[in-house]
């Protein structure tokens, strides 16, 4: 299922979510399992973000929250695990103090760099991060 108003193209593979990828989603909507309807095979999420993730996805409004979250998704992640950052769009009217530039200030300086950025829903933006190649 496409979110109405985006490209045809299904949320889980604007995600890059895979046959048999593990995700962990944290913060999501409560109906964020629908949104990323069709999943390919074999996809399981779960409780808790581990070296077995392969796709993280935090979804939050406040940049004290992104700033532990990211700290602890560095520390538990496999370097290789794709992480995506959701915060709320500018046109959500939403309360928030993260941005697109505040993601980067908290994750670069982790080891993090920005690959991608896309529309997740009405509300929420997403960008794509991983571990830079140097370092993994």
């Amino acid at each position: 299922m496409s979110t109405p108003g985006y490209s045809g193209t299904p949320l889980s593979s604007k995600l890059g979510i895979r046959a048999n990828h593990a995700v962990y989603a944290s913060g999501a909507p409560s109906d964020y399992r629908k949104l990323l309807e069709p999943l390919p095979d074999g996809v399981t999420f779960l409780a808790r973000a581990s070296q077995t993730t392969d796709v993280m996805h935090v979804f939050t409004a406040q940049k004290a929250v992104l700033a532990k979250t990211l700290r602890a998704a560095r520390a538990a992640l496999s370097p290789t695990a794709m992480l995506w950052v959701s915060w709320p769009k500018k046109t959500a009217k939403v309360p928030t103090d993260v941005t697109e530039d505040t993601i980067r200030e908290l994750a670069l300086p982790l080891g993090f760099v920005d690959v991608k950025v896309c529309a997740v829903t009405e509300i929420w933006s997403g960008l794509k991060l991983v571990v830079r190649r140097e370092l993994r």
